[in-house]
């Protein structure tokens, strides 16, 4: 017998329940958000929230594998394709910024996770899983003479997710598209800001 989705107030399913958690969460804080916080938001009771979700820290979890999950079927594709390592570290970094893009306030949430919670030291533990596909990724790319071996491949990978992951301090989704700024991204990664000129 097929059971009956849960429905809430109408407007107001799992998903759009997510997605005004993730924005108070990003506003006031995890920690500074309570249950009562959201419903007040939400113009809802507890008791609906409580329809949908068995806890706060549920919300959390779903919103941080909403970000994760993301990356990793990006680092899933390119682990699957062949070619140069180089190559595939690039296709990472736009999936990376694509994903960052469209699911904005999620990533913003997952990068300002501290630990503070078990969900939070679990979405830390996969980002950590990422972060060692990125270094692999360097390793190979630098073994096969294509990145410069001077910098130790996790400083690299660091410094180049260290620049994607800002884009959350300051992109905002008007005017350039995901794809134009991973773009922008790559060249600046991967080519340099320079144009070879001498300076004078």
């Amino acid at each position: 017998m097929k059971t009956a989705a849960r429905r809430g107030r109408p407007g107001y399913d799992l998903e759009s329940l997510l997605v005004v958690a993730v924005d108070l969460f990003n506003e006031r804080g995890y920690d500074g958000t309570s249950m009562e916080d959201l419903a007040r938001r939400l113009g809802v009771t507890k008791a609906a929230i409580y329809h949908h979700v068995s806890s706060r820290d549920e919300l959390l979890r779903l919103a941080t594998d909403r970000a994760l999950d993301g990356l990793f079927e990006v680092a899933d594709e390119v682990s699957g394709a062949s070619g140069p390592a180089l190559a595939r570290l690039e296709r990472l970094v736009r999936g990376a910024v694509v994903v960052l893009v469209e699911r904005l306030p999620f990533v913003t949430l997952l990068l300002r996770a501290r630990g503070n919670t078990e969900v939070e030291r679990a979405a830390l533990a996969r980002r950590r899983q990422f972060d060692r596909i990125v270094t692999d990724l360097v390793r190979q790319a630098e073994a096969e003479g294509d990145i410069r071996p001077d910098v130790d491949p996790a400083v690299t990978s660091r410094l180049l997710f260290g620049m994607v992951n800002s884009l959350v301090e300051w992109y905002r989704p008007r005017g350039l598209s995901p794809e134009s700024l991973a773009d922008a991204v790559c060249k600046v990664a991967f080519d340099g800001i320079t144009t070879g000129r001498a300076p004078k």
